[in-house]
């Protein structure tokens, strides 16, 4: 989850929170790529979570990466929290899930090689004190009572938080992962359209990284676990957003929808106040029941704006929300997808083709579906496996037509990161269906072996 954001002033204006967006806007040679990814940490020994404290603990990991690999310590009320590093960081999800949020970079060769660089620092430490992290949407064996909630100040008010919204916002903190990448946009109307393509292809990235069917020890019935937690999270602030396809849809009614997002805090000098479910407009007004007589600044807007948590999220960059953690490659092959498709004019024109005419429900109709049954999803006409084969084509020209190339020019473009995907497509396989095939076959129900079968 975000950091608290900083650098903004006074908000004086209301026409301020939308021209914070549109800050956003780039030409496209300043275009980059953002991968983030989550991970958990478990002792080899035990197969049990990583705590925060202990000799074989999450401040252990982080302590090890800032000393044996020249990450700067982020710290709260003296707490390692997170590291830092030519602009990328390290931070931890409320569970101790290890995050990586990558620098901002040109092409999909860097940002996998950013992330085959982070993997062996983690290796390297991990191997040192006895753990080991795999990569997966959601945890499998653990419980609730068995994740140290990590010390953050932000985590300790969602905790209590989640417990009056929704049902499954304590589990989405603890006991799930992602991947997801954050992108660019050149004008108003360009991020419309990514937005648009990015909210409803989610659940096409959705059924190809699905790779969460255990829970608490056994399948759970759905292949994408974690996208039905997130359904079940807290309707305020997560889902597909109707009003994106909507006519004169744009910054502005952006802002009207982060307006009406309940808030969770306010933060001031390092402390965060709690501000849960109260109201940002009456923020802007002076009468936030936290902080009376107050009024907000645009370091303000910024944390509030990452408090929603729809299927894509606009800040001033697009992130897409909607694929599981998952093994070592496919932690290239979701930005390569997505970067495909949306920094590629045509490509992007042809995903929109795809998905124009699909109406709300459908949207609603094909998360579930995916979550459930991947690839096999089917909803009125819309057959999953068919749309994934044309978005990772259309993927795959966007990516042949940026040649982008890698490898000192030995490799021509960015197309082979998506080899995966096109394996998926092929087989109608997702990691789902191969760790469902090896719980009831060589694991014969014994799910301890994922760790040593499928860890990094």
């Amino acid at each position: 989850m975000s950091i608290p954001q900083s650098g903004g002033g006074p908000i004086e204006r209301h026409e301020q929170l939308a021209e914070y967006l549109a800050d956003g806007c780039k030409p496209r040679e300043d275009w980059r790529i953002g991968t983030e990814h989550e991970k958990f940490g478990y002792c080899k020994d035990t197969l049990k979570p990583l705590p925060y404290e202990g000799e074989r603990s999450i401040r252990v990991m982080l302590e090890g990466l800032r000393d044996r690999h020249n990450w700067a310590p982020v710290e709260e009320k003296g707490k390692l929290i997170g590291l830092e590093k030519e602009g990328a960081n390290i931070s931890l999800e409320p569970g101790g899930q290890l995050e990586l949020s990558g620098a901002p970079l040109e092409t999909i060769h860097e940002t996998c090689d950013e992330v085959n660089v982070h993997l062996r620092e983690v290796k390297d430490v991990a191997d040192e004190i006895g753990a080991g992290f795999i990569g997966l949407g959601a945890a499998p064996i653990w419980t609730h009572e068995q994740m140290d909630l990590m010390p953050k100040g932000r985590y300790k008010l969602m905790n209590d938080y989640m417990t009056r919204v929704g049902s499954m916002g304590r589990v989405m903190m603890r006991r799930t992962c992602t991947v997801q990448v954050n992108l660019d946009f050149g004008t108003e109307a360009d991020m419309v359209q990514k937005m648009r393509v990015a909210l409803a292809l989610q659940s096409v990235a959705t059924a190809l990284f699905a790779n969460s069917p255990f829970f608490e020890g056994k399948p759970n019935g759905y292949k994408s676990l974690r996208s039905m937690v997130w359904r079940n999270l807290d309707a305020a602030r997560t889902g597909t957003l109707p009003f994106v396809f909507e006519d004169g849809f744009g910054f502005e009614r952006w802002v009207e929808y982060a307006l009406d997002v309940p808030m969770y805090f306010v933060y001031r000098d390092g402390e965060y106040i709690d501000a849960l479910g109260m109201s940002f407009r009456d923020f802007l007004k002076g009468k936030l029941p936290a902080l009376p007589g107050e009024t907000p600044t645009l370091s303000d807007w910024a944390d509030h704006l990452t408090t929603a948590f729809p299927e894509a999220r606009m800040k001033k960059f697009i992130e897409m929300r909607g694929a599981d953690g998952g093994p070592w490659r496919r932690l290239c092959a979701l930005p390569a997808f997505w970067v495909g498709l949306m920094y590629d004019q045509t490509a992007l024109d042809g995903a929109w083709d795809l998905v124009k005419d699909w109406t709300p429900a459908q949207h609603d109709a094909l998360r579930v579906a995916a979550s459930i049954d991947g690839l096999q999803a089917k909803v009125t006409g819309i057959n999953m496996h068919d749309i994934a084969r044309e978005a990772v084509a259309l993927s795959e020209a966007g990516l042949q037509a940026r040649a982008k190339p890698g490898a000192g020019g030995m490799v021509p473009d960015e197309t082979h990161f998506l080899s995966a995907l096109k394996e998926s497509i092929e087989t109608g396989k997702v990691p789902a269906d191969e760790l469902l095939e090896d719980y009831h076959g060589k694991w014969n129900g014994d799910l301890t072996q994922i760790y040593a079968d499928y860890s990094y």
